[in-house]
């Protein structure tokens, strides 16, 4: 006979989102979990300094501000556990996590595994990842003020985070290995700014820097051939998109067709007992404060749910 590890709540994922939403949870003495794959791997958590997040100094990096979320969810009762979730059960009352470290059977799920969904596919990339090399202009732009940066990519998120860094950056270089389809928006008032450079027809074939950071990229013409190297201090990588981080669903929550999980005011899925929040969504607003939001709103969700209630409960306290 199976032997479940049981919750009220269960939220896979560690980011800003699950733990704002273990917080809120917790905070209402719902027996929360948070499973986490990896701590360090998370878009906030790789990120070298955070400059946007209310109240927060910029003195902090994003991995500092994740422990603080992390601990503060903990300090009110939420279970933290390292753990990788391999399948899923979501069709009883009572759904099924299954991860190595045994079954987990919650009331509820909530999905927050996030969008990095990408892999190290260049030299120095994954060296200089938060020491110049970023994949969130919207993030990181404020830092490279008057600087030159890359921006590599020719979807439609390379062009919206390359007018995000013009607005920032002395030149913007924006390297393309083809060119961008028809269906990508704004590409001309991007190339009508006067510092942005486009090279088109041309790979990205390594990131180098020094312990300070990034340094220079080296290049690539698909026309002749020609290598060359391009001094920048930020290299803004958009080739291969964002995903959501969805493989460990096995197809068993319906999908957008850009990958995101849909749902609605509430954050709930249309599988009910099961939310999903942060970047799993594939929102066009990838950012902590965002995510901390969905999370908040899941988990007031999540209350009403469990019990019964007709209207959200206000968490905090009158004196």
């Amino acid at each position: 006979m199976t032997e479940y590890i049981d919750a009220d709540v269960l939220i896979i994922g560690g980011g800003p989102a699950g733990c704002s939403c273990a917080l809120y949870t917790s905070r209402s003495s719902l027996k929360t979990y948070v499973l986490d794959k990896n701590p360090s791997v998370g878009a906030l958590a790789i990120t070298h300094k955070i400059a946007n997040y209310p109240g927060v100094s910029n003195e902090v990096s994003g991995s500092d501000l994740l422990e603080m979320m992390r601990n503060q969810a903990i300090s009110y009762g939420t279970t933290y556990l390292r753990a990788q979730v391999f399948s899923l059960d979501l069709s009883g009352e009572h759904k099924l996590v299954y991860t190595p470290e045994g079954v987990f059977r919650s009331r509820t799920i909530v999905l927050a595994t996030g969008a990095m969904g990408r892999t190290s596919t260049l030299e120095g990339e994954k060296e200089f990842l938060g020491r110049g090399v970023s994949y969130c202009a919207t993030c990181d732009a404020a830092f490279y003020r008057n600087e030159e940066v890359l921006v590599y990519g020719s979807n439609q998120e390379a062009v919206d985070e390359a007018l995000v860094l013009a607005k920032f950056a002395k030149t913007v270089h924006w390297v393309t290995s083809g060119k961008p389809s028809r269906s990508t928006n704004r590409v001309d008032l991007l190339l009508d700014l006067p510092n942005v450079k486009q090279s088109e027809r041309t790979k990205l074939l390594s990131i180098h820097g020094a312990d300070d950071g990034l340094k220079y990229v080296n290049l690539q013409s698909i026309k002749d051939n020609k290598a060359y190297s391009l001094d920048v201090s930020g290299a803004f990588l958009y080739s291969t998109g964002t995903l959501p981080i969805t493989d460990f669903l096995h197809g068993s929550i319906p999908l957008r067709a850009d990958g995101g999980v849909d749902v609605d005011d509430n954050m709930m899925t249309s599988i009910p007992g099961v939310w999903a929040i942060g970047d799993i969504r594939n929102t066009p607003f990838k950012q902590a404060v965002v995510a901390c939001s969905d999370g908040c709103i899941a988990a007031m969700s999540i209350d009403k749910y469990l019990n019964s209630r007709t209207e959200f409960r206000v968490d905090w306290v009158h004196k």
